[in-house]
């Protein structure tokens, strides 16, 4: 008789989500799903759009300045959202963004303005170009307001810098880096998780 055939091995989460990221590469709607997530990223949203954004790198490397420039430009536009939250609506969505949003903590609020209070475009920069929080600085820049000008132009070079970065990156390695990072996801996606640890508790310190 023969022998049964082994069920497939199931799939993380993880990996799930990184193959329906993936689809979006062949799909006509890659880039306006990633104008969406870019934007909504920037205020409300957990899930940061590099994962998109390297996926349709990867896919498609001769148009990584295309990509890297709707991530970008979206991202900000995204932050000005943030900032009318912050600005006209904070005190009817605080209580959501307190219990529902990564981040959102009255102590985090608070170590914010205090960076504010030192240099309001340093600390948007910062957070805009690495794993810090950026969607906490664009509505709190609307709650303790400062400057819209401000926040477009921190804003501008941080998330330009980052996303042009990863772009080019994938563009120039991406395909010696793929294979290693489809075999070794899981860690991947680990080690993003502790940067964006990393990226709370970098706000004690700014």
């Amino acid at each position: 008789m023969p022998e049964a055939a082994k069920p497939a091995p199931r799939r993380s989460w993880l990996r799930r989500l990184y193959d329906w990221t993936l689809h979006w590469a062949d799909t006509p709607y890659g880039l306006p799903a990633l104008a969406l997530l870019s934007f909504a990223e920037s205020s409300f949203f957990p899930v940061p759009p590099d994962v998109l954004l390297s996926a349709l790198c990867f896919a498609r490397p001769k148009r990584w300045f295309t990509y890297a420039l709707v991530c970008s430009a979206a991202s900000v536009i995204g932050g000005i959202f943030g900032w009318l939250i912050g600005m006209f609506l904070w005190e009817a969505t605080s209580h959501f963004f307190f219990s529902h949003i990564p981040g959102f903590t009255e102590a985090v609020f608070s170590r914010v303005q205090d960076a504010y209070q030192e240099n309001a475009f340093l600390a948007i920069l910062t957070a805009a170009f690495t794993p810090i929080p950026y969607k906490v600085f664009t509505i709190a820049s609307g709650v303790f307001q400062v400057g819209l000008g401000v926040l477009i132009g921190a804003s501008a070079l941080g998330r330009s810098g980052r996303f042009f970065l990863v772009a080019a990156l994938i563009r120039q390695f991406g395909p010696r880096i793929r294979p290693f990072l489809e075999r070794n996801f899981e860690w991947a996606a680990l080690a993003l998780g502790a940067l964006g640890l990393l990226g709370f508790l970098l706000i004690k310190w700014l």
